[in-house]
């Protein structure tokens, strides 16, 4: 690792993998926290919000944390996925400890807005949950899209869903906000569940990684046993940003992407014949990321 970091604005729905995500961030001297957005999806944005207060506390974080979008575009809002993440999406693990302050002050849209023209050609967003706040930015300062280093985007799902057949849950909470992110003159990198599907966190390994990792995502790992019948959790979130830190992990190919708004494929990501080229990962090592990520974090995957 040489020369400056990357600057980051992380807009996330924390979420377990979220959490692992910032962890994973916290270690990389390579990546810089410019500040944290968060969005409703994994829960609601009161609870995203508090989420990700915690987790700066727990994990040793400095950057602000910016409250944004409740809702989708149209104003809707689905169910939370409590059966994934638990009831306070972050694996119903003990969220006891000193109060927690306030969210810091401005708006996660305007404050992405603020911080991209103040570091012109060097911030990267990198959207881990439902894009309404990129989308928002977007539409209130569309000279960003010429400002940024690039957008990277945990999202999408080119053959199998994972909250319908045809559709990945970032997507399908906002499709409208997605199809406006994917078709703006940004350089946008896709990280969809056909790559991140692989990158599984076994069992052991998280009892390996320490107390925190072991405790946070052993819920996670009991709905994907449930439901998918693996041994351990994906790492989905983690490998949006290990995207940017080890590309070589990563399988690509280049295409304009479309999003499918209503009837049953609502949501689905496909490539299109025309708009943005957008680099999409459509295959991963699954087990070189999983060992890069316990390699970069370390002993302090048990902080």
């Amino acid at each position: 690792m040489s020369g400056a970091p990357r600057l980051i604005i992380l807009d996330t729905d924390p979420g377990v993998d979220d959490a692992l995500a910032l962890l994973y961030l916290s270690a990389r001297p390579d990546l810089k926290l410019l500040a944290i957005t968060t969005v409703f999806g994994n829960a609601d944005v009161e609870t995203t919000t508090r989420n990700a207060l915690w987790l700066r506390d727990r994990i040793g974080l400095s950057a602000p944390v910016h409250r944004g979008a409740e809702a989708a575009l149209n104003g809707q809002r689905g169910a939370s996925p409590v059966h994934v993440h638990g009831q306070n999406g972050l694996g119903d693990i003990d969220l006891s400890g000193p109060s927690l302050p306030t969210p810091d002050a401005g708006a996660a849209h305007a404050r992405i807005v603020e911080l991209v023209r103040a570091h012109p050609g060097a911030v990267t967003l990198v959207a881990i949950g439902p894009l309404t706040n990129l989308a928002l930015a977007l539409r209130a300062a569309p000279d960003i899209a010429g400002l940024v280093a690039g957008v990277t985007i945990m999202g999408g799902a080119f053959a199998l869903g994972n909250v319908t057949p045809f559709a990945e849950a970032n997507i399908h909470n906002d499709p409208e906000a997605a199809a406006m992110v994917l078709a703006a003159p940004w350089p946008v990198t896709l990280v969809p569940l056909d790559a991140t599907r692989s990158c599984v966190l076994s069992t052991s390994d998280a009892r390996a990684a320490g107390d925190f990792v072991e405790a946070i995502t052993r819920g996670y790992a009991a709905a994907y046993a449930k439901h998918e019948g693996l041994d351990g959790c994906p790492l989905h979130d983690v490998a949006a940003l290990v995207s940017l830190t080890a590309p070589g992990l990563f399988t690509s190919k280049t295409t304009p992407v479309g999003v499918d708004q209503g009837g049953e494929r609502h949501g689905h990501t496909r490539p299109i014949d025309r708009g943005p080229p957008v680099r999409v990962h459509f295959q991963a090592d699954g087990a070189g990321l999983v060992d890069h990520f316990l390699r970069s974090i370390g002993p302090q995957g048990g902080q």
